[in-house]
């Protein structure tokens, strides 16, 4: 190891001289971005995508977590600046990969993208430099992945430059915690690569915890993830059994959260969405079975979590067939199509499996959502309906997959249109028009003595 580039590296994170390369510019990538600018750091964007990069240049943000104040402040201070061009990586003192990790049809793992990104910052690699990969990836990836192809031009890790992995923790929508406050894992090929990496995130985030090596590091975001998702499949299925029983799960959830030890209430929907809680599992399933393992556990959890668009659709066919109605030819109508409340991300929504799953059924679609203008399937194009004009026409049936803040329900419940609740959104509401996800009676509590 070359004492001389770790310590020439450290002094420039640490006199904030360190210019920071970010690459891939999404919902992990711009956050950080612009705290690494927030606080004094000159950063380069680095995108394929050039209307994003147009954007952030004129100080637009597209992410809801990015104030647009804030961006426009760091771009006009001349912090941030956006590229489509790579060769630019040949500037930077850190190359940061936040570029998606999708499954393939197979449902194994798709590094394209991560692959794309390294053999970019291989083509500029200098000595001095740290190398992070934030993307979630399989325990392995960095080690076996990353280094050969950044080593592949002769410098060598841990002496030449420098290579870590620090899980991306990002939650869209979340008012509470935020880039600056969520503790960050950070682990290094080596010793050196683990100081760099840490001293580096120090600067823009209030907690940095070190870990052994890489592979622990990417374990703990799977764990984390599939830790939720394995817990939102259990409480699926309860959902399911509930309703062959007759009860309300919500009620059920609201009672024995009550318990202030062993218990940590999670809650069902018409799936699992977003880049990371359906997707992840798998990467950690694929993984172990490079070994010969088998996580069972883990694999009907995906299943049960996979099949509630299905069973969404079911509660919708005994909606309609409550007012004598069949799927085929019923006019349909979705509130909401982003995976979750609040948010513009439809990345997995199981509100599009939903969508889709009616059309095959021969409904006519149509939906409300104000973080989405429109969607295209299958050679079709849906344009964003306001609430009050889609109850002015009167739909067959209605169906709540996103609860976002903004929707108005009780115009929907007077409506008198049969409605599907998939989010408990209309707890409170009481009305012969309301299919549940789970039960059909909504059971009115006492209060607490």
């Amino acid at each position: 190891m070359s004492n001389t580039n770790i310590s020439t590296l450290l002094d420039r994170i640490r006199t904030k001289q360190a210019r920071v390369g970010i690459i891939g510019l999404g919902y992990v990538g711009l956050p950080l971005a612009v705290e690494f600018a927030r606080v004094g750091f000159h950063v380069t964007g680095f995108d394929v995508d050039a209307g994003k990069v147009a954007d952030i240049n004129a100080g637009r943000s597209y992410i809801p977590d990015v104030a647009q104040h804030e961006l426009a402040e760091v771009v006009k201070t001349g912090h941030l600046r956006a590229t489509t061009d790579t060769a630019l990586l040949a500037e930077m003192d850190v190359a940061d990969i936040c570029v998606p990790t999708p499954l393939r049809k197979t449902k194994d793992p798709d590094l394209s993208y991560v692959v794309q990104a390294i053999e970019g910052v291989a083509a500029h690699l200098k000595k001095g430099q740290l190398v992070i990969l934030e993307s979630t990836t399989y325990p392995g990836t960095t080690d076996e992945v990353a280094q050969p192809m950044l080593e592949a031009g002769g410098l060598e890790v841990e002496r030449d430059f420098f290579l870590a992995f620090s899980p991306e923790r990002v939650d869209p929508g979340n008012p509470t915690y935020m880039t600056r406050n969520i503790p960050k894992i950070v682990g290094g090929h080596g010793v050196a690569s683990t100081e760099a990496a840490a001293a580096l995130y120090a600067q823009v985030v209030s907690t940095v915890v070190p870990v052994s090596s890489t592979r622990v590091a990417e374990m703990v975001k799977l764990l984390e993830n599939t830790f939720r998702a394995v817990n939102i499949g259990l409480v699926n299925e309860i959902a399911q059994m509930c309703h062959k029983l007759d009860i309300d799960v919500w009620e059920v959830i609201d009672a024995a959260k009550t318990k202030p030890f062993g218990f940590m209430p999670f809650y069902p929907g018409p799936g699992l969405g977003g880049h990371c809680i359906p997707i992840d599992p798998f990467y950690l399933s694929w993984k172990a079975r490079q070994t010969g393992f088998e996580c069972r556990f883990i694999e009907l959890a995906g299943h049960v979590n996979s099949s509630m668009p299905d069973y969404v659709v079911e509660r919708v066919a005994d909606a309609l067939n409550n007012v004598r109605k069949s799927i085929n030819g019923s006019r349909i109508h979705l509130y909401g199509i982003a995976y979750k409340r609040d948010v513009s991300d439809i990345r997995e929504s199981p509100a599009l499996d939903i969508l889709e799953l009616l059309a095959r059924r021969g409904a006519v679609i149509s939906y409300s959502d104000p973080y989405v203008p429109r969607y295209s399937y299958a050679g079709h194009t849906l344009e964003a309906m306001p609430e009050a004009d889609a109850l002015r026409r009167r739909p067959d049936c209605a169906v709540i997959c996103t609860d976002h803040s903004s929707f108005d329900w009780k115009p929907l419940v007077d409506s008198g249109v049969p409605v599907v609740d998939t989010r408990n959104a209309l707890r409170g509401f009481t009305a012969p028009s309301i299919v549940r996800l789970s039960g059909r009676v909504t059971a009115v509590t006492p209060a607490a003595v």
